[in-house]
This record gives C-alpha cells, sequence and structure tokens, in this order.
C-alpha cells in the first residue's frame, strides 16, 4: 500500500462548493473510518484548495477513489496532483 499526497485546486463557485461541502465531508470521514484517508483539510490562505493523504494500491486505485468525491462528481475540483509521498517520520511512517 503507498500514501499519496494530493492537493486539491478548487473553481471559482465557492456557493456550490458551500453546499456540496457537507456530503464532501461525510465522504472524507467514510474514507477516513475506512483506513483510505489519512488527514485532509482546506489551504486557509491563497488559492482555493485543500491537502488529502490517503493510501492506495497505486495511482489508478487512487484516482478512482478521488473520483467518488461529491466535490469532484459536481466538477468543483479544477486541478488534482497526485505525488506519491514516502513517509519517514511521525504517526503515518511504518516502522520497519
Amino acid at each position: 500500500m503507498s500514501i499519496f499526497a494530493v492537493r486539491y485546486t478548487y473553481d471559482e463557485r465557492a456557493e456550490v462548493r458551500d453546499a456540496v461541502r457537507p456530503e464532501h465531508r461525510a465522504w472524507l470521514a467514510g474514507q477516513a473510518d475506512a483506513g483510505v484517508l489519512l488527514g485532509s483539510g482546506p489551504f486557509t490562505d491563497g488559492t482555493p484548495g485543500a491537502l488529502l493523504v490517503l493510501r492506495a494500491d497505486d495511482e489508478t486505485a487512487l484516482r478512482s477513489v478521488l473520483a467518488q468525491d461529491p466535490f469532484a462528481r459536481e466538477g468543483l475540483v479544477a486541478q488534482t496532483e497526485v505525488r506519491a509521498w514516502e513517509v519517514v517520520l511521525g504517526p503515518w511512517s511504518v516502522t520497519a
């Protein structure tokens, strides 16, 4: 299982984002309960967006999960940057 850092950049439709946010957060909570989502949250400055840290077998599987996000379904995510991430220290690291 790999860990990925995902950067969402949102489009400018803040009012639609606000309306869909409860469903988006419920979906995120389900991913956390399933052990897929390690952490997520919006950026508090600059361009509207968020950082998500997730586990998946590979990038294809990860993108399949991300496609289920209500924000993605509604077209609110203008750009998705996916980076494989090796966690070396901290509570998310895997000790050998």
